[in-house]
């Protein structure tokens, strides 16, 4: 792919990410959430 393509995916992508947390807040939450999830998949493959 051409450097303007690969531009072109990673400013969609920054863009999508944006639009999509809103607020330096809710990437916070976004992440808390994430984490919690690998917490509890962990937790569930030791048993």
């Amino acid at each position: 792919m051409s450097k303007t393509t690969w531009s072109l995916l990673g400013a969609l992508l920054c863009s999508l990410t944006l639009s999509a947390c809103n607020t330096v807040e809710g990437a916070g939450k976004d992440v808390e959430r994430a984490g919690e999830k690998v917490q509890g998949a962990a937790q569930d493959a030791k048993r």
